[in-house]
């Protein structure tokens, strides 16, 4: 009963925390409270290995409707034909496709972390980075976009058998057309991991890949506001699907998350709705708003603009790192991530940049009033450490003007 208690206090102290601080982690977000429900419901108790009407384990006939519910809905929202709702995360997504199309050591052409990229991209920490021969692309120098002459070079000369395309720090918009063309100079699949981007592309707010590429990954809890989780998506194709199935279990799975699988069916409900195109109109406008605020404040901002719900920030003219922003803004309640940029000097733990996004305060209600103090306080802390203390106490004030939870 102790340790109960310490895990309950603990859960309140993080609640508590969330609610009295501005979260700019382009990677995080609030769900409803029905998808908090759901994902604490009786079905975390069944065990559900396979698919339905070819389970392992007997008892699944209302665990049967509910998956199907998740797809059904999953490839409304997505306009897809095939849906896989059961990978646990985005990476677990990223895996299975992999498992599905290559054999280990199969050349993956993915895009560098430091160019904002993903570590499941090919990383050399990361399984997919240990198990595929990767060929790595990037941003031009110049532009700071894609380049995507450097994709076609790289894709004659090594021949992968994947192009993953997607990112977790890139603002702009990505061709899938360009790279679908590419691709197919050497019949290599062509994968889109949207898991930035997922929210924008439900709402039609940047291009939806699912009938270009052979197949989508991507995780739901990021602009999609959803659970903590991954989705695969593909066109009409049969043995495709078949390949993913089987990567999917028994290739990298054991048992579905079931109570999760209901979460993001009610995910999926809701970000069909009017209000959800709304609030995704409004992400893009308090992102575009708070880089221009930080701009004109001098605040070097990669690729200079953003098409989606972040925005990378070049801090070496500001004679700061990443870590030291990040805990600066911290202690004024403020959160975002310290993130490499193009051609780091820095190693990942200590970096020269930092990455703002805005899903999660817009979720909150936040708009252009408050957006502008938030550019105004990330200046002065960044300019002079002295200011935390009373800027906290602001930070605080304004969140109790937008709880999370009503």
């Amino acid at each position: 009963m102790k340790n109960n208690k310490c895990i309950k206090k603990l859960i309140s102290l993080e609640k508590q925390r969330q609610e009295n601080y501005i979260n700019l982690i382009a990677s995080e977000n609030y769900t409803s409270t029905n998808i908090l429900n759901i994902q604490s419901s009786e079905l975390s108790n069944k065990y559900a290995e396979g698919y339905k009407n070819k389970r392992y384990y007997g008892g699944c006939k209302y665990i049967n409707k509910i998956e199907q519910l998740a797809i059904n809905r999953a490839k409304k929202l997505f306009n897809a034909d095939y849906a896989n709702v059961q990978p646990h995360s985005g990476s677990q997504a990223n895996q299975a496709i992999y498992m599905a199309l290559c054999n280990p050591n199969d050349t993956i052409l993915g895009m560098k972390l430091t160019d904002g990229g993903h570590l499941s991209h090919g990383h050399k920490a990361n399984f997919s980075g240990k198990f595929y021969n990767i060929i790595q692309y990037g941003i031009d120098s110049t532009t700071e976009y894609i380049d995507y002459d450097k994709i076609d070079t790289l894709t004659k000369k090594y021949k992968p058998k994947i192009i993953i395309a997607g990112a977790s720090a890139y603002s702009r918009i990505i061709n899938w057309n360009i790279l679908k063309l590419i691709s197919k100079k050497v019949n290599a699949y062509l994968i889109a991991d949207i898991s930035h981007y997922a929210g924008l592309i439900a709402s039609k707010l940047y291009p939806n890949p699912i009938k270009i590429v052979d197949a989508i990954t991507t995780s739901t809890q990021k602009t999609l506001r959803g659970p903590r989780g991954g989705l695969i998506l593909s066109k009409k194709n049969k043995i495709l699907e078949k390949k993913i199935d089987m990567a999917v279990f028994p290739g990298i799975q054991g048992g579905p998350l079931e109570h999760i699988i209901a979460a993001k069916a009610i995910c999926f409900k809701e970000a069909q709705s009017k209000k959800f195109k709304t609030y995704q109109k409004q992400t893009l406008t308090n992102t575009k708003y708070l880089k221009n605020i930080l701009e004109k404040e001098n605040f070097k901002i990669i690729s200079k603009g953003t098409d989606t719900h972040l925005f990378l920030i070049n801090l070496k003219n500001k004679n700061i790192t990443g870590i030291e922003a990040e805990k600066r803004l911290e202690k004024a309640n403020i959160i975002v991530n310290k993130n490499i940029i193009p051609n780091d000097k820095l190693n990942s733990n200590i970096t020269s940049g930092i990455r703002i996004g805005t899903p999660a305060i817009t979720t909150r209600g936040f708009k252009s009033r408050d957006i502008k103090k938030i550019g105004e306080w990330i200046n002065k802390i960044i300019s002079n450490k002295k200011n935390i203390k009373n800027i906290k106490i602001k930070v605080i004030k304004l969140c109790k003007k937008h709880p999370i939870y009503k």
